[in-house]
């Protein structure tokens, strides 16, 4: 096992911008990855556009791609998609990171990503006071939803994507979004 890299938050910020590379926090340690691949994007946008236009069309709030969201003082997190509630867009700074969970977080599963480093993602999230996290896995075809406390649902390709407690009347069928 490799040394541990740990920077405070300042030290962090101060971490030269690197094309095709991406900087995470994981409770004071660096995580550096790599940009997404096409498909990534690609289904990461299938879910985002849609929810994007639902959000804006009803002035709900705001989807953000690839954005920095600090979830505590030792944690940024880079999710591939988060909404962000209107009444928090009033206090957000729009020239700074995202200082707290947003309401719906979007992870894509890349062939990189370790099953137990994403188990720490999505508990980090949800104890930070996300209400939702959706981790899509395009080569499996499938959206495994966590919501406080538990896995709530499997989705497959037969399945619709809709969360009617947090975003009444919004729904995706799944297979759209592997299109």
């Amino acid at each position: 096992m490799g040394t541990k890299t740990l920077l405070t938050l300042e030290q962090f910020d101060q971490l030269p911008e690197e094309e095709g590379v991406r900087y995470e926090l994981d409770e004071g340690e660096l995580i550096v990855t790599p940009t997404a691949r096409p498909r990534h994007n690609l289904v990461r946008d299938n879910i985002a556009d849609p929810l994007r236009s639902f959000f804006r069309e009803r002035g709900l709030g705001e989807v953000f791609r690839e954005t920095d969201v600090q979830l505590s003082p030792q944690t940024v997190r880079i999710p591939d998609a988060a909404f962000v509630t209107a009444d928090r867009m009033k206090q957000l700074d729009l020239d700074r990171r995202i200082a707290e969970a947003p309401a719906l977080v979007i992870e894509v599963v890349s062939p990189t990503d370790f099953a137990a480093a994403l188990v720490g993602k999505v508990n980090q999230y949800l104890a930070a006071g996300a209400q939702a996290v959706w981790v899509v896995y395009a080569e499996l075809r499938q959206i495994h939803v966590f919501g406080p406390g538990a896995v709530s649902a499997i989705l497959r390709e037969q399945d619709v994507l809709e969360d009617q407690r947090l975003f009444p009347g919004f729904s995706l069928p799944v297979r759209e979004i592997f299109e």
